[in-house]
C-alpha cells in the first residue's frame, strides 16, 4: 500500500492507523502548494482534487477522502477496526470528526483562507462539540472499546490545537484521552516523524 501524505495534515491519521496495525506501507510525501510528489511527479494525475490523503492499494486501486480511506484500513486491519454494530459506531465517529471537528472547527481555525467571521463562528461552536466528546469519553479509554482508526483521526485533529489553542480546561476527559493516546508508541512515532518533516520544510 502507498500512502500519499503531507506532514501533519489529516493524512497523519492513516499513518498512525497503519503503524498501529503493523501494516507494510510506503509513505510518499506531497507538496500540496506545488501539487507535486517528492520525486517531482504531478500529484493531480493521482488525485485531481489535489488533496491528501490518497492510498494506492496493492492491487493498484486509488482511494481518496479521509473517512473512506480510514474505513478501508479498518476493514483490512481488524486490530484498528470494529465488527458487528460497533462498525457502524466507528463510521459514526469518523463522520462526526470529519464534519463537526475537522471541517467545522479545527480546519477552519488552522486555515488562512476563511474569513474572520467564519473563524469567530468556529470558536463559538467548539465548546458544545468538545463537550460531546468529553461526555462520551468519561470512564472510557478510547472512543470504542479499543483503539481504532477513529482515535487516530481524532488525535490528528486534536494535534492542530497546538496552533489554534482552544481552551481545553473544561474538557478533562478529552484532555486525558489525548495525553493517553499521544503516549502510544505508534502514535508518538507517527507524530514525531511528521513534525520533523514539517519543521525541515519550514
Amino acid at each position: 500500500m502507498d500512502l500519499y501524505f503531507s506532514p501533519l495534515a489529516c493524512s497523519l491519521a492513516t499513518r498512525i492507523s497503519l503503524y498501529e496495525a503493523g501494516a507494510d506501507a510506503r509513505f510518499l510525501r506531497v507538496d500540496l502548494k506545488a501539487r507535486k510528489t517528492a520525486d517531482g511527479g504531478d500529484f493531480l494525475a493521482i488525485n485531481p482534487k489535489g488533496q491528501v490523503p490518497v492510498i494506492r492499494t496493492d492491487d493498484g486501486d486509488v482511494l481518496t477522502e479521509n473517512a473512506a480511506i480510514l474505513t478501508y484500513v479498518a476493514e483490512q486491519y481488524p486490530s484498528v477496526g470494529a465488527t458487528g454494530f460497533e462498525a457502524y459506531r466507528l463510521r459514526e465517529w469518523l463522520s462526526f470528526i470529519s464534519s463537526e471537528l475537522h471541517r467545522g472547527i479545527f480546519g477552519t481555525l488552522v486555515s488562512p483562507t476563511p474569513s474572520a467571521g467564519a473563524k469567530e463562528q468556529a470558536r463559538a461552536d467548539a465548546p458544545a462539540r468538545l463537550a460531546h466528546l468529553d461526555a462520551h469519553l468519561k470512564g472510557r479509554e478510547f472512543l470504542l472499546d479499543h483503539f481504532t482508526v477513529a482515535d487516530a483521526y481524532l488525535a490528528t485533529v486534536m494535534n492542530w490545537n497546538q496552533v489554534i489553542r482552544l481552551d481545553l480546561t473544561p474538557f478533562p476527559n478529552l484532555t486525558a484521552w489525548y495525553q493517553r493516546v499521544l503516549a502510544r508508541p505508534a502514535v508518538m512515532k507517527a507524530v514525531l516523524e511528521e513534525q520533523a518533516l514539517y519543521a525541515a520544510a519550514a
